[in-house]
């Protein structure tokens, strides 16, 4: 992974003690709340409901043994016990107090961590695929591309004060396991005809009160030019992006009432204008970049094969093992989302647990995923019966990817101030009925997403279900949705009809589950069958 020079050590460094000098003076009464809003925020340092919210990235998901653990140390020391893991790849405290935010900063700058550029109207964390270095279809490793774009994006002077917060997400192959088509900006990088790398460029998607789905506005840039086009895109959002509407200031309202053609018109102008400028780095810095990612000391000749003796291992190693490009190896996928548990939750001692496996496991090597699990990436087959023993151990083990129980759920109205109704009740409920009813198996891949409000944190546009929560009169009210992806078959989901109490929402999950097994043909998913046979035999199962 890519390790801090002496620049990055010294901006970082700077910016804590900056705002550590900001804190103090918000503490003294010097600084009022408005004036240090947009400082905190550029620090990632949120005011929820009960407390403050800190936010640390955690750039393309990658982080080590170390500082898992300190990710660990920060959860006990100044929170409660506990971190939770976001659709962005990054950790929320939801407990800290202003006075220890300087020393949690100071803290995680010793390992190579910050809360820079977490919030605010600037360029976010950027995001990649969490297979990313292991997969077996992957073109190549994207990280290098990702963190090319980090260090271009960090502190840039013209896009600190965006009209919105901006997202980008790097991947390479042809199955989208980071959602790319509905962030800001999604590169995809690819090889054309001739066999050379370059970028595909996905521009304008996003979720929220108005979801959209990135058009490609250019198939092809060149890798020596990926930058550039980068912040081409950028200053026609800048220049244009309206600043007078929060709600309609994000890049996909742009490029939707510009039309993506003039829209993409207007980026290659400026894009001709920036070749002659010299923003790119040089391809140098691109390679020197590549070096920190060269694939660990794989054993050659690694077993193949697995002892399946043990159910309860061998149904773990079904759903939570992933093929690895590497013979002998997979990447195993540690679930966040225990019957009953709060989804991307994860104790301090759970943490640490998984840093020492990392360690011992997978190359001190660990991921934060996009659907708020973590996985070890580079694991040899011979070593997941120890794994998974250790992880059962610690309340890690549950067997459940891309199934009901994996559930996608923002923090809701339980922390945050922008939501209507709470999510993680909800999830809870949902994971405990199937589980007990043990239709989960049955059910297949079936990805089920849940948001607080219309901000989508939970992305519940892009589940196989989606549940938004709302606000009907002082009552929290769920809508049910289905037929979305955020996958490489990209869809949003349309809403059922009237929604339902909280109770009432859990029942109409499984009332639609029960449509789905009533009506697949063969090896369907449900999304698949909600595709061949539209809402209407849903609906009426739901509404009468």
């Amino acid at each position: 992974m890519y390790r801090y020079d002496q620049y990055d050590q010294q901006m970082v460094d700077a910016r804590v003690e900056e705002f550590r000098d900001q804190a103090r003076r918000r503490l003294e009464g010097t600084l009022s709340e408005d004036q240090f809003k947009p400082l905190r925020l550029m620090n990632g340092l949120y005011l929820q409901l009960h407390a403050y919210m800190l936010r640390v990235a955690i750039p393309y998901g990658t982080l080590s043994g170390a500082q898992m653990r300190v990710l660990a140390d920060v959860a006990e020391k100044y929170d409660r016990g506990y971190g939770h893991f976001t659709t962005r790849q990054n950790i929320q405290y939801n407990w800290i107090k202003l006075e220890d935010a300087g020393d949690i900063l100071a803290d995680l700058a010793k390992i190579e961590m910050h809360a820079i550029q977490t919030s605010g109207n600037c360029i976010r964390n950027i995001s990649s695929d969490h297979f990313a270095g292991a997969a077996a279809d992957e073109v190549v490793d994207p990280r290098p591309y990702a963190e090319l774009l980090r260090q271009w994006s960090s502190f840039h002077p013209e896009f600190s004060y965006l009209p919105r917060k901006f997202k980008i997400a790097v991947i390479a192959s042809e199955q989208d396991r980071a959602a790319m088509r509905l962030h800001d900006i999604g590169i995809n990088i690819v090889r054309n005809e001739a066999g050379e790398l370059g970028a595909a460029f996905y521009v304008g998607g996003g979720m929220g009160r108005t979801p959209m789905i990135a058009p490609c506005i250019r198939d092809f840039v060149p890798l020596d030019r990926l930058v550039t086009y980068a912040e081409a895109c950028l200053r026609v959002y800048n220049r244009y992006g309206r600043r007078d509407n929060k709600y309609k200031a994000r890049i996909k309202i742009l490029v939707h009432e510009l039309g993506a053609e003039e829209y993409t018109r207007q980026v290659e102008e400026e894009f001709q204008h920036l070749l002659d400028s010299g923003v790119e780095p040089p391809f140098a810095e691109l390679e020197r970049i590549r070096t920190f990612f060269a694939d660990p000391d794989f054993e050659t000749g690694a077993k193949e094969d697995i002892d399946r003796s043990d159910p309860d291992f061998a149904l773990w190693v079904d759903r939570n093992t992933i093929p690895h490009k590497q013979a002998g190896y997979v990447s195993a996928v540690i679930s966040l989302k225990p019957v009953g548990g709060i989804p991307g939750d994860a104790t301090a001692e759970q943490m640490r647990v998984m840093a020492d496996l990392g360690e011992r496991y997978s190359f001190d090597e660990l991921r934060v995923m996009h659907t708020q699990n973590v996985v070890l990436p580079h694991v040899r087959k011979a070593d997941l019966h120890a794994l998974w023993t250790a992880l059962d151990e610690a309340g890690l083990g549950s067997p459940n990817l891309d199934t009901i129980e994996d559930i996608i759920a923002c923090p809701g109205l339980d922390y945050c101030s922008l939501a209507n109704a709470r999510s993680i009740p909800v999830a809870q409920k949902i994971a405990q009925r199937f589980a007990e009813t043990k239709k989960t198996a049955t059910l297949g891949q079936l990805k089920l997403k849940i948001s607080g409000c219309i901000n989508a944190c939970g992305h519940h546009h892009a589940g196989h279900i989606g549940i938004l929560g709302v606000d009907r009169k002082g009552v929290e009210n769920y809508q049910l949705s289905l037929g979305g992806s955020e996958a490489e078959d990209v869809s949003l989901a349309k809403i059922t009809g009237p929604g339902f109490d909280e109770d009432g929402i859990v029942d109409a999950v499984e009332t639609v589950t029960g449509v789905y097994e009533r009506e697949r043909e063969g090896e369907e998913r449900f999304l698949d069958t909600y595709r061949r046979i539209g809402m209407g035999p849903f609906k009426e199962a739901l509404y009468g």
